[in-house]
């Protein structure tokens, strides 16, 4: 069975954009990967990782030429509403946007959705544990 084991954004920017996700999340570089043209963050079971501009050429991928909307979104899930609305502030003012303010969802999820400082979507989530009503 196969299992994800990174997430990889390709990037102006690599090291401004990991150290945006070391600075806001407290991420450690897994630094026996650096290199020139990448970076890779511990983040749980799925690691993050950062190419810059040059990795598109080794790996024989066309840069996206796409600039309109969003093609993906990253979600992290945290311990609390405390922790999304901290975590929220925290990102912008490292420079992300806030795409929409923390609101809880209908199905019982506290979360804030936000773009990082090249325009990656991503979600903070918390989820409130669900009440069986009888």
């Amino acid at each position: 069975m196969a299992v994800i084991s990174h997430i990889n954004l390709f990037c102006q920017d690599m090291a401004a954009q990991a150290g945006f996700y070391q600075r806001v999340f407290g991420f450690a570089e897994v630094e026996s990967y650096r290199s020139p043209i990448f970076r890779l963050l511990a983040a749980g079971a799925v690691n993050l990782g950062f190419n810059a501009p040059d990795a598109h050429a080794l790996l024989s991928v066309p840069a996206s030429t796409h600039s309109e909307g969003a093609r993906f979104m990253l979600n992290f899930e945290l311990g609390s509403d405390g922790e999304v609305c901290a975590l929220a502030q925290a990102a912008v003012e490292e420079g992300a946007e806030l795409v929409k303010a923390p609101y809880l969802t209908y199905y019982q999820r506290f979360q804030a959705v936000l773009r990082d400082p090249e325009g990656n979507v991503f979600r903070l989530n918390f989820s409130h544990p669900v009440t069986a009503s009888r």
